[in-house]
C-alpha cells in the first residue's frame, strides 16, 4: 500500500498568497481572515471622518452650484458662480497677491527655519533653551502676536522699526499703509510666527543622522558649510521635500495675517484668495453669497490638488534615493 498524505490547509497567509495570484476572495475568506473585525474597528473612524470631512466637502460641492445665502431657499445656478468668480476683476489680484505672498514667504521662510536647525545642531550648550526660544512664538496667541506686530510696523517715527532705522539715518517708512511695504510686512510677521514648528521639525529629522557621518567628514577636513552640504542636506531631502509642499499649501491658503493687519488694504494690495472667499461669504450682501464663496473655495483646492500631483510625481525618485 502507498500512503497518501492529506492537503495541507490553507491559512490566512496562503489565502493572501492565492489573492496575489489573482484568484478573488470569497466573503467566506474575508470573514475568515478578520475582515468583520477589521470593519468594525475601522467603523467609528469611518464615521467620524465622513461626518467631519467628506460631509463638508459634498455640501461645498452642492452649495457650489446653488444661489444660496444660509437664509433663503437655495436655488440651482448651475455653473453661474464659477463664471460669476472668474469675472470678478478682483479674483486675479488676488491671484496675483497671493502668489506674491507665496514666494517671499519661500523666499525667506522656507531656508530661516533650516539654518537655524541646522545651528542649533551644532551648539553644544544650552540647545534646549534655543529650541525653547525658537518654538514660543508659535504658541503666542494670534491676536497677541498681530498687537505686538503692528506696535512695531507702527507709522509715526516713533514706532519701533522707525525708531532703529531712524538712529542709522533711514526712515520713517509707513510699513501697512503703503502698497509696496505691506505684503513684505505681513511675511515677515508670518515667517517669525511660523518659523517655530518647522525647526522643530528640522531638529527632529537631524537626530537620526548618524554622528559617524559628521566624524568622518571632520576627520576629511570638512567645515562647517561643507558638512552641511554633504551631510546633513542629504539625510533631510525627504523632509525637506515634505516641508515645501506643506509650505506652498499654506502660503497659497493665507488668510490670517491679511485679515487681521490690513484688511486687504492698502487698494487690495494685500487682498488674497482665501480673503477674496470670506468676503464672498460674510461681505457682500445681507447673509453673504456662499454660492460663490464655495466656488471659489473648489477651485483652489482644485489647483492645489493638482499640484501637489505633480510635485509628488515629479520628487518622488529624487526624495526616495
Amino acid at each position: 500500500m502507498t500512503a497518501t498524505t492529506a492537503p495541507p490547509r490553507r491559512g490566512p497567509a496562503s489565502h493572501a498568497r492565492a489573492d496575489r495570484t489573482g484568484r478573488r476572495r470569497s466573503p467566506v475568506t474575508w470573514f475568515r481572515g478578520g475582515g468583520l473585525s477589521n470593519l468594525v474597528f475601522m467603523l467609528p473612524l469611518i464615521l467620524i471622518f465622513g461626518v467631519f470631512s467628506w460631509f463638508p466637502i459634498v455640501r461645498a460641492v452642492i452649495m457650489s452650484v446653488q444661489e444660496t445665502n444660509l437664509v433663503s431657499d437655495p436655488t440651482f445656478v448651475g455653473l453661474d458662480n464659477f463664471r460669476q468668480v472668474l469675472a470678478d476683476p478682483l479674483l486675479g489680484k488676488a491671484v496675483r497677491n497671493t502668489l506674491y505672498f507665496a514666494f517671499l514667504a519661500l523666499l525667506f521662510g522656507y531656508p530661516i527655519p533650516l539654518v537655524a536647525a541646522v545651528l542649533m545642531r551644532e551648539v553644544r550648550r544650552a540647545r534646549g533653551l534655543y529650541s525653547a526660544l525658537a518654538y514660543l512664538p508659535v504658541v503666542v496667541p494670534p491676536v497677541v502676536a498681530v498687537l505686538l506686530w503692528k506696535f512695531f510696523y507702527n507709522g509715526s517715527p516713533t514706532g519701533v522699526f522707525n525708531t532703529i532705522l531712524g538712529w542709522v539715518g533711514l526712515g520713517p517708512y509707513p510699513w501697512l499703509q503703503d502698497a509696496s511695504t505691506a505684503m513684505p510686512s505681513l511675511v515677515l510677521a508670518a515667517t517669525w510666527a511660523g518659523a517655530g514648528g518647522t525647526i522643530i521639525i528640522y531638529l527632529a529629522a537631524l537626530t537620526s543622522v548618524p554622528p559617524e557621518l559628521y566624524d568622518a567628514s571632520e576627520v576629511d577636513g570638512a567645515g562647517l558649510w561643507r558638512k552641511i552640504w554633504h551631510v546633513t542636506l542629504p539625510a533631510l531631502r525627504g523632509v525637506l521635500f515634505i516641508t515645501l509642499i506643506l509650505q506652498v499649501i499654506g502660503t497659497a491658503q493665507v488668510f490670517l495675517e491679511p485679515y487681521l493687519f490690513t484688511g486687504g488694504g492698502p487698494n487690495n494690495a494685500t487682498l488674497t484668495v482665501l480673503l477674496l472667499i470670506y468676503r464672498y461669504a460674510f461681505q457682500n450682501s445681507l447673509g453673504g453669497d456662499y454660492g460663490a464663496a464655495t466656488a471659489l473655495s473648489l477651485m483652489l483646492a482644485a489647483v492645489l490638488a493638482v499640484f501637489s500631483l505633480v510635485y509628488f510625481r515629479l520628487t518622488r525618485s529624487w526624495s526616495t534615493s
